[in-house]
């Protein structure tokens, strides 16, 4: 997967992976009522990036002061320092 973004120093480039919008039981959960994901798979990294992978599934913390959501073409991003990923996910 050929990605449109280079990060620099320790950012990382993720893509988020799609909320489920259904509870174990077979409910529909309306999107208004569910919370933006934060588990996401690494695509890019900076040269500085150290612990993680492309390919790493992460779990992040959403902080909307560090993270940056872009869009390029039909594809959603999301820049982030490594240090705002607490978590690997097998």
């Amino acid at each position: 997967m050929s990605v449109p973004i280079s990060p620099l120093g320790s950012y990382v480039v993720v893509q988020n992976e799609e909320a489920s919008n259904r509870t174990q039981s077979g409910l529909y959960i309306p999107e208004s009522a569910t919370e933006k994901p934060s588990t996401a798979k690494v695509v890019a990294l900076g040269p500085d990036a150290k612990q993680i992978k492309v390919g790493d599934r992460v779990l992040y913390k959403n902080d909307y002061q560090e993270n940056t959501s872009v869009k390029v073409g039909s594809e959603e991003y999301v820049i982030l320092p490594e240090s705002n990923i607490i978590a690997t996910v097998k």
